[in-house]
């Protein structure tokens, strides 16, 4: 599997982390979309389907994340989804995307602390790519 011929589309409110995730991603040799709201993600959405997609969570609503995750996945229920958030850090809210409740209406396939370190995003990155491929 070649990164450059995958595209990750990255929506968040954060215009300093949206960018440093990007040039991360094309960093990983990633083509990159970006969007800075919802609103914004679901119109790319109408017109493009990524790889895979990287959501923060509190956006335009605390769970404009959630919303888009639901969305997105109801469209291209095969597109991993990450939702990047910085919650856990800020609240103590955590979730638990392996609890049955939770997953019915959390469709995120993981859950990453704004922060994490480069090579752990690449290496979820190509976990996630990699399970959606073809056996």
């Amino acid at each position: 599997m070649k990164p450059g011929n995958k595209t990750i589309l990255i929506v968040d409110d954060d215009i300093d982390y949206l960018f440093q995730t990007q040039l991360k991603l094309e960093k990983f040799g990633y083509k990159t979309i970006t969007a800075e709201s919802q609103k914004e993600a679901e119109l790319i959405l109408e017109k493009t389907k990524p790889d895979l997609a990287i959501l923060d969570l509190m956006m335009e609503n605390e769970d404009s994340g959630f919303i888009l995750s639901y969305k997105m996945k109801k469209k291209y229920p095969d597109v991993p989804v990450i939702i990047a958030t910085a919650v856990a850090a800020e609240t103590g809210i955590t979730f638990d995307i392996n609890d049955e409740n939770n997953r019915k209406w959390i469709r995120a396939d993981l859950f990453l602390d704004k922060g994490i370190r480069s090579d752990l995003l690449k290496t979820e990155i190509e976990r996630l790519l990699s399970e959606k491929q073809p056996s």
